[in-house]
């Protein structure tokens, strides 16, 4: 994954969710520092999201542009 893909991903999330802080946690994080990564750091094709201020809304972010949605399908990440 790019930095440009995560900050797709995030921008989609925080549209979904109505929040303007998205927590990045897990290994995409490091693309936060680090903008350009070497492989193999580059080879996932997922992020793990949360709305800081409203956790419980993880969920809507996973169901819309989760694994095997049509956001997954149509950008491949």
């Amino acid at each position: 994954m790019t930095r440009a893909q995560l900050e797709h991903i995030v921008r989609a999330a925080g549209s979904i969710t109505d929040e303007s802080v998205i927590l990045v946690l897990g290994s995409q994080s490091i693309l936060g520092a680090f903008p350009a990564v070497p492989p193999p750091l580059d080879v996932s094709r997922e992020a793990d999201l949360c709305p800081l201020h409203a956790p419980e809304k993880a969920d809507l972010i996973s169901g819309a542009i989760g694994e095997v949605s049509l956001f997954d399908s149509t950008f491949g990440y």
